[in-house]
């Protein structure tokens, strides 16, 4: 068990059987049991005993599957998809299937959309161009999958300078999508750019899709490229020459990272998230440990150059956070992010909505100790959709507005992948996703759901054995008013893995 915390007995007064209400669900085939913790409301009047008993927790003995359903978790289903199983797959807190996907290929991201349709990223596992499968994240394809598990769409990226990789993002107001794409550069391109390590050097797309259009070459409506931002203090003759401490913006085609796994791929963006009420994106980098904010409201034109969009910076930096040594700016000391996946923006409405939430791999990666942690940070953006930069030079805050770390913290980490999401009711669910652990905890950090991946290359696993490759990129929750569930029946058709035998009741 990777959180002890999560397994403790809690016991709680709550008087009355309506203060619950309570939907059944039993899984039932062979081999693990249940610890049901209740609570009790215990009277004696004129030497007559009542007692009201209320489930409020499901413990399982599992060794994969559901571990932990509690009154307290977030009432909703799972989505999730893997590196490593080519179906995708939707389950109750209960741990049982109530939608699955069928595809040719496995999958970085999965999301359900508003008309029911599953948008995700395919994995080809090879490439035209075969140094795109060296630094990790590769998919190479995106498909939409309708509700009668049929490929409604596809686009794919592929060719000897191009290939899609990690993520994708949907646009609900306008029906169109946002890729990720390395560019490749020759090392004769790259040095002319002003990079010193001598080899071809990728760059980082955001390409945005028309689903609707009649052709691929039609599809694309909007892009933006790192390459055009790039500044370098090694060759003051080039244009793109600048002090790097002086151009935030910008982003230094010299920075070395740390923990870089392909050199080639300096960046390597990991996620990509839209703002539609400030028309602007986020993207993760994990190679510098920072996130970055761009306009999304330019031409791509506009998106090339300095100047242009609402915010009149084109498809410059308007904002990034991290590490301030990628451009200059402070030591070790300052960097607050370490490999970090998965930055969005936290859903309005919901606590701390409009910061950003990431899943911070190895905050301490100059340490002894391996662990991740879950951080939240304020942009401090204005209503207008601006940020400033402080008087020393770096973008605030100096601290996190919320972290959360394991009571022991070793007990949670993930070297790689993974994701955390923000839930209606201040939870947050987290995917360590090296594992395939899913868990559910509450703004005070307590364990209140807990799902380990039952499937791995091999198929569906049974109870007892040990996951192996059971990775899993993202996952996402959806409560049961989202409409994009009113496309299916949500009837609960048992669990993915084999032998399990236990009870659970969803709480509402």
């Amino acid at each position: 068990m990777l959180l002890n915390t999560s397994f403790f007995l809690r016991y709680l007064t709550i008087v009355g059987l309506s203060a619950l209400a309570l939907v059944g669900c039993n899984s039932d085939s062979s081999s693990s049991s249940t610890a049901e913790v209740t609570t009790s409301d215990s009277s004696t009047d004129d030497d007559t005993d009542t007692s009201d008993t209320v489930v409020t927790e499901y413990e399982t003995s599992n060794t994969i599957g559901l571990l932990l359903n509690s009154a307290d978790a977030q009432n909703g289903y799972t989505l999730f998809g893997g590196l490593r199983f080519n179906q995708t797959y939707l389950i109750d807190n209960c741990g049982e299937v109530v939608q699955s996907w069928d595809s040719d290929y496995s999958t970085m991201s999965a999301y359900l959309l508003e008309n029911g349709n599953l948008l995700h990223t395919a994995r080809f596992e090879s490439a035209v161009n075969s140094e795109f499968l060296e630094a990790g994240g590769d998919s190479g394809r995106i498909e939409i999958i309708n509700e009668q598990n049929e490929l409604e769409w596809y686009y794919e990226v592929n060719t000897d300078t191009q290939f899609m990789h990690h993520d994708v993002e949907y646009i609900e107001s306008t029906g169109t999508v946002l890729v990720m794409v390395w560019n490749k550069h020759s090392a004769e391109e790259a040095a002319a750019a002003g990079y010193t390590g001598g080899h071809a050097l990728w760059s980082e797309q955001i390409i945005e899709l028309d689903p609707t259009a009649d052709s691929a070459d039609d599809a694309i409506i909007w892009q933006w490229d790192s390459w055009d931002h790039m500044v370098q203090d090694a060759d003051y003759s080039l244009d793109n020459y600048g002090v790097i401490s002086e151009n935030p913006q910008l982003i230094n085609i010299n920075f070395e990272g740390i923990d870089v796994e392909y050199d080639a791929d300096p960046i390597h963006m990991n996620s990509v998230d839209y703002n539609e009420e400030l028309d602007q994106i986020v993207i993760n980098s994990r190679n510098f440990s920072e996130f970055w904010i761009i306009d999304h409201s330019t031409t791509t034109e506009e998106a090339a150059s300095h100047s242009g969009g609402t915010r009149g910076k084109g498809g410059d930096i308007l904002f990034r956070w991290g590490n301030p040594q990628a451009y200059d700016m402070g030591d070790e000391d300052d960097q607050k992010l370490y490999l970090q996946h998965d930055a969005y923006w936290i859903d309005e409405g919901y606590t701390h909505a409009g910061q950003i939430m990431v899943f911070n791999n190895q905050p301490n990666f100059y340490g002894n100790t391996d662990y991740s942690t879950i951080d939240v940070i304020d942009t401090e953006v204005s209503d207008a959709g601006d940020y400033t930069i402080n008087d020393d030079g770096t973008y605030g805050p100096t601290e996190f507005t919320w972290t959360y770390t394991a009571d022991n913290p070793t007990d949670f980490y993930a070297t790689n992948i993974s994701g955390a999401q923000r839930l209606p009711n201040g939870n947050t669910i987290i995917d360590e996703g090296t594992t395939g652990t899913f868990f559910e905890v509450t703004s005070e950090g307590e364990v209140v759901w807990k799902y380990i991946t039952p499937i791995d290359q091999n198929g569906a696993l049974t109870q007892g054995d040990s996951p192996q490759n059971n990775f899993v990129f993202r996952i996402n929750k959806y409560t049961p008013d989202f409409i994009g569930l009113s496309y299916y029946s949500l009837e609960a058709n048992g669990t993915i893995e084999d032998g399990s035998d236990y009870t659970c009741e969803l709480f509402e």
